[in-house]
């Protein structure tokens, strides 16, 4: 069998196409929540209470170098096993559910440090103008340094969602069916078409992740902030 009928079969046996799918949900639904706590956490990271700052300081660096596989792993074992606590009464869709909250709540660290140093392109003078014609922190940072901080940060951000895209793998501890879970049956069942079975993944992320780094090259120039 050629190489080229190893992957039409391939095809037609595997739903391919369902399983990346479940990649491309998690992505999306990912980084809705890990960009909402991402704000949450720059915010605090650059408030003038120190408690805050405190907080959002010790959440990015104990988060950022705990490794996915294990949060993903104490999510499932320690919140699920031990609190027995469900989303949903449907297997699939409850795991699914934790995979994404694990997913957001790692990268929002990352998502933090990325608007952060957007914040730091934002010249200080703009505060303080800010400020002085009687705007408090929340609405300087909201009317003022935000919008611009997250125009700076638009290639971080998108390498991010790169990082996200690639890192929904790991659901598949969670026993979420995706991509690499099936390519692991694959293999299992089809060993004989190895390098077959790696092409059509590699090529499926690479689908998946191209297109980002191209929206985000072409979003970095169009809405870069001009000084």
């Amino acid at each position: 069998m050629s190489f080229f009928d190893q992957l039409g079969a391939l095809l037609a046996k595997y739903d391919v196409l369902g399983a990346f799918m479940t990649n491309i949900e998690l992505t999306f639904w990912a980084a809705i929540g890990s960009f909402v706590i991402g704000t949450v956490l720059a915010l605090m990271r650059i408030s003038p209470v120190p408690s805050l700052r405190w907080v959002g300081t010790a959440y990015v660096h104990l988060v950022r170098n705990t490794p996915l596989t294990i949060l993903m792993t104490l999510a499932i074992l320690g919140v699920w096993t031990q609190f027995q606590l469900s989303f949903s009464h449907d297997f699939d869709t409850n795991f699914f559910v934790y995979a994404v909250i694990v997913l957001s709540i790692y990268h929002a660290a990352f998502i933090c440090e990325a608007i952060r140093s957007g914040v730091n392109t934002v010249p200080k003078g703009q505060a303080e103008a800010a400020r002085a014609i009687g705007l408090g922190f929340f609405d300087t940072a909201r009317l003022v340094i935000f919008p611009q901080a997250l125009r700076g940060s638009i290639t971080p951000l998108g390498n991010t969602l790169i990082a996200l895209a690639k890192n929904t793998t790991v659901a598949s501890v969670a026993s979420v069916a995706e991509a690499s879970g099936m390519m692991k049956s694959m293999i299992e069942f089809d060993a004989n078409m190895v390098l077959a079975i790696f092409m059509i993944f590699a090529m499926g992320f690479v689908i998946i992740v191209v297109p980002i780094g191209v929206l985000t090259t072409w979003s970095s120039r169009k809405l870069a902030v001009k000084r």
